[in-house]
């Protein structure tokens, strides 16, 4: 089947509820789109121009993920003497040296439905979810995750235990995009749809989300959502933990202060030095 042949087809199958089930073409068109996703084809979130943010939403791509779970059963999988049990259709994926990917020994895992690019480097241990994009020359550090549909770009870098939060319903819900050359600092969080654009930096234990405001310290503004648009770090945009002081009530009796990520500088030839170490490592 052609892409398109795919998602005419699995726009059918998801409308058709759980009478689907029923339907051997079913499967059929999930396996396509498995398939499409692994190869980078198909994709939960893509590049557009003409998007408000640049980012396009494919829903049947989402609507595909979410009827592979409806067709799927319960199974027994092993690795040694560790088990598990999960649905059929998402077992984990198994990678070899012509794939080019560095799976590192040591209880890292990458869902079916997950492209993972050449170059990519994961260090145990670590979680790729189905639906996930992850471009060449990113590293996926130790207790790192990428949930579903994800959109990770190129030369990435996830630090240990920064947590990528997925987004896969509602099926036209934006998801996590970090783009090209971002380095998310270890136990940092991004999450609800916020896109954080190319050569941003989040130090260590930046949480970001749908609701968090953005200080930018340099401009003089206060970045947010909008109703039809998720929160956006901009370009080259350095990125730290803050703190802003409650000004009424209780808040302000007990001298209480709320988590207030702040952009502190943007990106320039001293940031870049400070993470040349990346490339050593790759």
């Amino acid at each position: 089947m052609t892409l398109s042949q795919v998602e005419q087809e699995i726009t059918r199958h998801f409308a058709a509820g759980a009478a689907a089930a029923a339907d051997p073409a079913a499967m059929t068109a999930f396996l396509a789109l498995r398939s499409a996703l692994e190869r980078g084809e198909a994709r939960a979130a893509e590049p557009d121009p003409s998007a408000p943010t640049g980012w396009r939403v494919n829903a049947w791509v989402k609507q595909g993920i979410l009827l592979g779970f409806r067709l799927g059963a319960l199974e027994e999988s092993s690795a040694g003497r560790l088990s598990f049990v999960d649905k059929h259709t998402y077992p984990a994926r198994l990678f070899s040296a012509a794939d080019g990917v560095r799976m590192v020994p040591g209880g890292s895992s990458v869902r079916s439905g997950a492209y993972v690019a050449r170059g990519v480097v994961c260090m145990p241990p670590m979680y790729i979810n189905a639906g996930a994009y992850v471009d060449e020359g990113t590293m996926v550090d130790s207790h790192a995750l990428v949930g579903s549909c994800a959109q990770i770009g190129k030369r990435v870098h996830l630090s240990a235990a920064a947590q990528i939060g997925g987004v896969l319903e509602p099926v036209n819900a934006s998801p996590v995009v970090i783009e090209d050359d971002v380095l998310i600092g270890g136990n940092s969080g991004v999450y609800e749809g916020t896109l954080v654009r190319k050569g941003a930096v989040l130090a260590a234990g930046t949480i970001l989300t749908r609701g968090t405001p953005l200080f930018d310290l340099v401009k003089g503004e206060v970045l947010r959502a909008s109703a039809g648009s998720s929160l956006v770090v901009p370009e080259n945009a350095v990125v730290v933990p803050g703190a802003r002081a409650v000004s009424k009530g209780k808040g302000q009796e007990w001298g209480l202060s709320l988590y207030a990520p702040a952009i502190v500088k943007y990106r320039d030839d001293k940031t870049d030095l400070s993470t040349t170490l990346e490339e050593i490592l790759r």
